[in-house]
């Protein structure tokens, strides 16, 4: 009688896996097929030209080199502010608070504040930091506004990751003589860190390609120029996107243009998440060997 149990069990394990496995494989072709679509559509726009120059005829024309630095300033600036914070916020939550109902609350808002609509984000900014700190639509307000979108999702990595590292690595630490604060900077952080460059890479690919933020708070619909202060507006790629597909004079060349800089986004954000990828297995080996 355990012989057919036994062949029962593995049949609907092996069932279970190709289940898994077709979900995956459809997953996959759901992404390939977008990015098929998208490269199809604008590669044959994308040239030297199409980086490196100035838009021309209301955006119908020329280049998008000012959406392009513009959005890497945002992604620079929003990072500048939100991965410090967000990490220093994830090590009190995990290695300072004690299981109770304060740090359940913590937990709960910033998984509330996770969830809040981007657009909602955006008139947070306007009111904070373009009407009431007056630093009107420029690189700095807009790069606040996109770190206060990206700050739960490096809160919440970062507490996991910390939730990794074995607590023997704590134990040992505090026997030798260290300190709580050392033990963190100089034990338990370094190891964790590969995870917590997770949560960067994942905030990246969220605020490279928000526009309801930057709409409010920096993005401008036409700027042939470079910005030379974070209190400079910028054109930025995402709304650069929305505005020439939706709003260009001859439809079929904005839309190749529109096509063209969907691809250019999408290159930046995969560059910018290989190379994120390439210092998480550094440091994964590092010390790992170590």
């Amino acid at each position: 009688m355990e012989k057919p149990d036994i062949s029962r069990k593995r049949l609907a394990e092996a069932i279970a896996f190709w289940i898994f496995r077709l979900l995956s494989l459809g997953v996959m072709g759901i992404l390939f097929s977008i990015l098929g679509f998208i490269l199809y559509k604008g590669i044959h726009v994308v040239n030297w030209d199409f980086i490196t120059k100035m838009p021309e005829d209301g955006m119908t024309k020329g280049g998008i080199y000012p959406a392009i630095i513009g959005t890497l300033c945002l992604i620079a600036g929003s990072m500048i502010f939100a991965f410090p914070i967000g990490v220093m916020s994830g090590i009190y939550i995990n290695e300072y608070t004690k299981d109770s109902w304060y740090r359940r609350f913590v937990q709960l808002m910033t998984a509330n504040l996770a969830g809040i609509p981007s657009i909602v984000f955006g008139l947070f900014g306007m009111s904070l930091f373009v009407n009431k700190l007056g630093f009107g639509d420029s690189i700095i307000a807009g790069s606040l506004t996109l770190g206060l979108l990206a700050l739960p999702v490096i809160i919440r990595t970062t507490e996991e990751a910390l939730k990794s590292v074995d607590d023997s690595y704590r134990h040992a630490s505090l026997a030798l003589g260290a300190t709580k604060l050392q033990t963190i900077s100089r034990v338990t952080l370094p190891v964790a860190l590969p995870n917590i460059i997770t949560g960067f890479i994942l905030s990246i690919g969220r605020v490279s390609g928000e526009t309801a933020p930057i709409l409010f708070t920096v993005a401008a619909y036409f700027l042939p120029k470079l910005p030379t202060s974070i209190h400079d507006q910028v054109m930025a790629l995402p709304y650069h996107l929305y505005v020439i597909s939706t709003s260009g004079t001859n439809i079929n060349e904005s839309r190749g243009m529109a096509y063209g800089t969907a691809v250019v986004l999408i290159l930046i954000v995969l560059i910018l998440n290989l190379i994120a990828n390439a210092v998480r297995r550094y440091l994964g080996k590092k010390y790992k060997t170590n």
